[in-house]
């Protein structure tokens, strides 16, 4: 999917500012009291979330007022110019409550399904990885590359939990976590962003919305890497929420067959 040039830097530069403005509103909560509540899928939520998400939608508005805007904890408002701006303002709510910096901004603009443009940014270590369709990821301004490696059993794999997996999927990952070097755990979008810099090789996860790996899409494949579902397909608005990310392309298929010992 490509966008003319110009469109491009008008999203980038919102694309920043969406991500300066989330972190201004989540550091003053930050190993502070942060209000929390459980929502009624039981995720946990705070008011730093509400409060990022609400400074992200009304510059989203008032640059671009035609736009579709999808965020966790504000939901869908429809737009007419067949873009969408796809936000989780804290992925990894409970990474930030346990005062862990591990957790980040998720800023994403997906054009008829497909996402274009990612960022996902961490507010209080000040990293930034911005991603777009067709120019290297940088992360704070500098190319970030993914690391390559022959086989399986070179990779260092992570997930956030393997609690959030059905019984189907937690057989199929333990299928590919013996196929492997290493197993980090926790991390949530923080994970893709170090993969996308050379410091993974895999990750695995399931059930994740659109907001969740819309944002992570460009940046982990401008940085030479790849993402797809479980079955090697690309990731888009209709994807079903189970995805891989390689840092080195060659090893999807690997990684798919691997996993395609689960029971579904």
């Amino acid at each position: 999917m490509r966008l003319a040039q110009t469109d491009i830097d008008h999203a980038t530069a919102l694309a920043h500012a969406l991500a300066d403005a989330a972190g201004a509103a989540i550091r003053p909560y930050f190993r502070a009291e942060h209000g929390l509540e459980t929502k009624g899928d039981a995720s946990p939520v705070t008011l730093a979330d509400r409060a990022a998400e609400a400074a992200m939608r009304q510059l989203i508005e008032r640059s671009f007022p035609t736009d579709a805007i999808i965020g966790e904890e504000y939901g869908t408002k429809p737009g007419t110019s067949g873009r969408a701006w796809v936000l989780d303002p804290i992925d990894g709510t409970r990474a930030f409550i346990a005062g862990r910096p591990i957790f980040g901004t998720l800023i994403a603009l997906v054009v008829e399904g497909w996402p274009v443009l990612g960022v996902i940014d961490q507010p209080i270590l000040k990293e930034r990885w911005l991603g777009v369709v067709g120019q290297p990821t940088l992360m704070n301004g500098a190319p970030a590359r993914t690391r390559l490696i022959k086989s399986l059993d070179e990779a260092l794999l992570a997930t956030t939990s393997p609690a959030l997996f059905d019984d189907g999927q937690l057989h199929a990952f333990e299928h590919l976590d013996a196929a492997v070097r290493s197993t980090v755990l926790g991390g949530d979008c923080y994970n893709y962003a170090c993969l996308a810099s050379g410091h993974l090789d895999i990750v695995v996860e399931a059930g994740l919305k659109l907001h969740d790996f819309a944002a992570l899409v460009p940046v982990v494949e401008g940085a030479g890497g790849r993402m797809c579902d479980w079955v090697g397909d690309p990731l888009t608005a209709d994807s079903a929420g189970d995805v891989i990310a390689a840092g080195e392309p060659a090893r999807i298929d690997d990684i798919v067959e691997a996993l395609a010992c689960h029971g579904h």
